[in-house]
């Protein structure tokens, strides 16, 4: 069977770091065929001159979420790596996404803001804290909200978990599930 993860939390908190080791840990385990979601991939796709208004993330979202359920729907396992603010977000893939998951990573923005200023992300625009302290910006946990998820199906905290303890907690599940034939 197939399924959609869905990895949250605040810019910085090491969503896509713990996306790409569970996919890893998963193929060193024979499921191979797991594609990773990088919603900052998928944004310079469909607005390469992105405004991270509302109506631009509500866009942007449900592109992910319709992908998501694509894939899932032809057989592929899935894994969202997006910020996602709002829970109705997460919500829609919920509804909409049959074995799904909400995998929450857990860190303060202290923390996060620490480490966006360090990392060296593929995809992710750089020196998005330091933008929040723009007029008009709209950095989650900043100047929008970041809703943190009611019942998340995985807590991760990345402060006090390495990426690879994050990691081997979400591979546990997913394979507690019925969804992995390993």
């Amino acid at each position: 069977m197939t399924w959609a993860i869905w990895v949250t939390g605040l810019p910085g908190s090491g969503k896509t770091a713990i996306a790409k080791k569970v996919r890893n840990l998963l193929k060193e385990r024979g499921i191979v065929d797991v594609k990773v979601l990088e919603l900052d991939e998928i944004r310079k796709f469909i607005t390469p001159k992105p405004s991270y208004s509302e109506e631009e993330r509500d866009i942007v979202y449900a592109s992910l979420v319709y992908m998501a359920k694509l894939l899932v729907e032809s057989g592929k396992p899935v894994i969202m790596d997006a910020t996602a603010n709002r829970r109705k977000y997460r919500e829609r893939a919920r509804r909409n996404i049959r074995n799904f998951a909400e995998v929450y990573v857990s860190s303060s923005l202290d923390t996060c803001m620490g480490r966006e200023g360090r990392r060296k992300a593929e995809y992710a625009p750089s020196g998005i804290y330091e933008k929040g302290k723009e007029k008009g910006a709209t950095v989650p946990g900043v100047n929008v909200p970041y809703e943190e998820p009611v019942n998340p199906e995985v807590v991760v905290d990345s402060e006090e978990m390495s990426v690879e303890g994050c990691a081997k907690k979400v591979v546990a599940f997913i394979l507690k599930q019925a969804w992995c034939e390993e």
